[in-house]
């Protein structure tokens, strides 16, 4: 894994522009779903918090060719109370910002945990796509999040269902630095 870092802005902002003119096609199209079956679903993870699916995208079937999971974490600055369930409500917005990247193909919502952070758990073909779209979305949460608190990693090889189903299958997934496992994935409990 590189080093944790946002793309260089003008590479970001271009990435992010195209990705919001692919997304149009791709809604016209009636490529992009919204499932319900895992909403609800209570996910846990290594550092003791946990969190629930609010929303799923999925691009098409939601299956990669090349899978690796990618998990996103941040957290909103001066949202509180009331103002989580406002930002779940508009986020459903935000899918314009990262539906067209290449290499998309699915993602779960999951609501703030007890910390305060929100996180995306998704599926995307290819390793380095997914950190292409990390490393880009990073200037787009950057201007809503703490300082800080914007984190990622990507797992090559593993389909996110099939990690969802068998936690034990990240067990050889190491990280180079030395961050807590919030990213990793103990527990999935359905609805």
């Amino acid at each position: 894994m590189s080093e944790q870092e946002p793309l260089a802005p003008v590479a970001a902002w271009r990435a992010v522009a195209a990705c919001f003119l692919s997304c149009w096609v791709l809604l016209a199209r009636r490529w992009v779903h919204l499932p319900r079956e895992r909403v609800g679903t209570r996910i846990r993870f290594a550092d003791g918090t946990a969190a629930r699916v609010y929303r799923e995208t999925r691009l098409g079937s939601g299956l990669a060719k090349d899978p690796c999971m990618l998990v996103v974490a941040f957290r909103l600055r001066l949202v509180r109370g009331p103002g989580h369930a406002l930002f779940r409500a508009e986020s459903l917005l935000n899918t314009p910002l990262f539906v067209g990247f290449p290499g998309f193909t699915s993602k779960l919502w999951l609501a703030h945990d007890k910390d305060g952070n929100y996180r995306g758990l998704y599926e995307w073909d290819g390793p380095r796509r997914a950190e292409h779209y990390a490393r880009s979305l990073w200037r787009v949460l950057a201007l809503v999040s703490v300082p800080g608190s914007i984190r990622y990693t990507v797992l090559p090889g593993l389909r996110r269902d099939d990690v969802l189903a068998d936690p034990g299958l990240i067990e050889g997934a190491a990280r180079e630095d030395d961050a807590p496992d919030w990213w990793r994935v103990t527990d999935e409990t359905p609805p």
